[in-house]
């Protein structure tokens, strides 16, 4: 009776040491599924906000290149014009005959006109591109990428202040042209021009300075390109 009474107590004692096994098991299991539940959470939320941010950049990137070129083929139209009146008005100062001199300084006039109206839209895109290429930062913090965001930022400051400095040229090469007069075959102006001739040429000195820092910018963008720069690849490291 005593061995089997030992047997009993011997059974009874390993079943609960294996129930305790199994329970002690279940337990850390459940424990370590809800850890990886948290973990995996967590990480589809990091994926998330890093895929959040590449998107974010990629489509502020883009939206900052097409006001870019849209503010260069704006420029260069202006530009173009610009040199077309700029033409024209030489010409008219030498004119002799009243007829072409009229055609000469309207010439001039309209064209005048059509490069402030493109320089302006020119102007205004710079402007809306710096203010992407600048908000565009904050949904990356890969170093490459922010120096060339501040380049592109500095280009497109640089290119704001050039077509309002060719649009206030334009302007003032525009009065000079509606004061200019013909003579009997002597070409004058109508009224005392000396100032405003000057802010004219003061005018072109400050455009051809700052058409060097924003050749400059062009040319440090030349050398990132070689790099590789590409909007779509890696742009947020948590």
């Amino acid at each position: 009776m005593a061995r089997e009474f030992d047997r009993n107590i011997l059974i009874m004692l390993v079943a609960i040491m294996v129930g305790v096994i199994i329970i002690t098991y279940f337990a850390a299991d459940i424990q370590k599924r809800a850890q990886i539940a948290t973990l995996t959470s967590e990480h589809i939320s990091e994926i998330s906000i890093i895929e959040g941010k590449n998107i974010n950049f990629t489509n502020n990137f883009l939206q900052s290149s097409v006001l870019l070129d849209s503010a260069r083929e704006d420029r260069a139209y202006g530009n173009y014009h610009f040199d077309i009146a700029l033409l024209f008005y030489n010409s008219a100062l030498s004119e002799k005959n009243s007829s072409t001199f009229s055609l000469y300084t309207s010439r001039t006039i309209d064209n005048c006109t059509s490069a402030m109206e493109n320089y302006l839209i020119s102007h205004l895109n710079f402007l809306s591109a710096k203010s992407f290429f600048n908000g565009t930062k904050k949904y990356t913090n890969y170093e490459q990428y922010l120096e060339l965001l501040d380049i592109y930022e500095g280009l497109t400051g640089s290119g704001a202040r050039l077509t309002m400095l060719r649009y206030n040229a334009s302007q003032y090469l525009k009065y000079l042209a509606e004061n200019l007069t013909l003579v009997d075959g002597n070409v004058g102006f109508l009224t005392n021009v000396t100032d405003l001739m000057n802010l004219f040429n003061e005018t072109m000195d400050l455009y051809e300075q700052e058409s060097n820092v924003y050749n400059d910018y062009k040319k440090e963008l030349s050398e990132y390109d070689i790099k590789g720069f590409d909007p779509i690849r890696h742009t947020y490291d948590s």
